[in-house]
């Protein structure tokens, strides 16, 4: 390498270094403050300095006390796993099909089709929340699951991403397993979807990480507070009568751990998935 070479690899790395301590500042700050009684984050605020003389695992115990608040956390925690499990996994089947006839057959208007499918990105959801409520309130799906689940489990960035995952798979595939005798089914389900388990897994990570902290839609659907998800329940520690901030904090650590288990079981496809067709040739 030139001295250029290397001095661009010197300011590259800086440049990412200072971004990850950016990045990381917030998670060690929460982290060091869910050891900390819950006053002296109204007293100092969140920060990264070391006090050893007001670290304690209080908060923790509190948490894992079976008081109730903590019976309510876990309600809280339950409902969002549930949530999170079918989100992800009726997405994923779900998009999967779309996409595989979207690559895999040619008839006409098939481009047309892909190209409003797309378009449906480009719309915010702050626009289609109230149109999405009030179809919700006409199905009599409000205060339910469905009704949380069913607006977005025909993602448009999950179908465009299997899509562009497809396209690298080669079509004769299809015509080998027809020559076999399989139906159209059956090559769908037990030849291309096997090798497809990259892409799975890159959008079953991102799907779960969107479900599990999304706040907005289900504080719109849901109106029993027993049907509440950890983001919604968190929320409702912080009143106008009285802050929780001892259970907040710690359970805002705890409720990271399902994402980070996921992503740690998922890292290696995931790598493999997002970075296919990347390069060609």
């Amino acid at each position: 390498m030139n001295k250029k070479d290397k001095l661009l690899t010197v300011l590259a790395i800086v440049f990412f270094a200072c971004l990850c301590c950016l990045v990381l500042f917030p998670v060690l700050a929460g982290f060091l403050a869910s050891f900390r009684p819950g006053r002296e984050l109204i007293r100092h605020g969140l920060s990264i300095n070391l006090d050893f003389s007001t670290m304690t695992l209080d908060n923790y115990k509190y948490l894992f006390s079976w008081n109730a608040d903590s019976k309510k956390y876990f309600l809280w925690f339950k409902n969002s796993a549930v949530l999170t499990l079918l989100t992800v996994g009726l997405t994923l089947m779900i998009c999967y099909f779309v996409a595989y006839g979207l690559t895999m057959y040619e008839y006409k208007l098939k481009n047309i089709l892909f190209f409003l499918v797309i378009a449906t990105m480009m719309v915010p959801f702050e626009i289609l929340m109230l149109p999405l409520y009030q179809e919700m309130i006409d199905l009599s799906l409000i205060n339910t699951v469905a009704g949380v689940i069913l607006p977005g489990v025909c993602s448009a960035s999950t179908i465009f991403f299997f899509r562009q995952y497809m396209v690298s798979l080669p079509k004769e595939l299809l015509d080998a397993g027809r020559v076999d005798g399989a139906t159209e089914f059956g090559i769908c389900v037990k030849i291309m979807l096997p090798i497809t388990k990259p892409a799975f897994a890159a959008m079953a990570i991102l799907c779960a990480m969107g479900s599990w902290n999304n706040m907005l839609w289900p504080m719109l659907v849901y109106r029993d507070a027993r049907r509440f998800t950890l983001p919604i329940g968190l929320n409702t520690l912080l009143t106008p009568y009285g802050n929780n901030y001892d259970l907040l904090i710690a359970g805002s650590m705890f409720a990271i751990l399902p994402v980070l288990i996921v992503f740690l079981c998922f890292q290696r496809y995931f790598i493999e998935g997002m970075t296919v067709g990347a390069v060609k040739g």
